[in-house]
């Protein structure tokens, strides 16, 4: 490969790695029949004016395996984590004691098994398309590159080497998929 063109794979990959990242944040929100703090972090509260993560305006806690808490700090949020977290999609009931909010984690019927698994697919093409997004990046700085005077045996080195970058996040996708599938669908 030319020393005059060199293309920042590494940028490409970090970029892609912030993709699969990014995903398994996601894939840990979703619920699997097991309590977790985790599943609350994408849940944003309506706070002093800006939306804010639900762990800055009180303590999540998983005190037992089927349920969280979360110790609101200052009573007058109380209101909006409550809403926040019913408007979340996560299919809790919240129930107030107090300034604690508790959230008993119900059985996983089949139905939502199976809706649960199509939002997991949701989240993996979101990140196949970023990791694509990645690899149009990388192929436009290539098609620059070839403007400015590369060769085209290095644009072919390049572009097999971006490309092979991109089937190996996208296989990792893929992988991550099946496994949260798995473990949605397990009983």
């Amino acid at each position: 490969m030319s020393d005059d063109f060199m293309i920042d794979t590494d940028d490409l990959e970090r970029r892609m790695e912030g993709a699969m990242s990014n995903l398994k944040t996601e894939f840990a929100s979703l619920r699997t029949g097991r309590a977790s703090a985790s599943m609350l972090e994408p849940v944003m509260v309506e706070a002093y004016g800006q939306k804010t993560p639900i762990n800055q305006v009180g303590t999540v806690n998983v005190p037992e395996p089927r349920m969280v808490t979360v110790n609101v700090w200052d009573k007058s949020m109380v209101g909006a984590v409550e809403k926040a977290i019913r408007n979340s999609g996560l299919g809790i009931n919240p129930q107030l004691n107090g300034t604690i909010i508790m959230l008993p984690i119900p059985e996983l019927n089949e139905e939502r098994r199976r809706e649960l698994g199509r939002v997991a697919a949701q989240y993996a093409e979101s990140a196949r398309v970023s990791v694509r997004n990645v690899r149009r990046d990388g192929m436009d700085q290539i098609k620059k590159a070839k403007n400015d005077g590369m060769s085209e045996d290095d644009q072919k080195l390049w572009e097999t080497e971006v490309q092979d970058l991109t089937n190996k996040f996208i296989g990792n996708v893929d992988k991550a998929l099946e496994t949260k599938q798995a473990e949605i669908m397990q009983v």
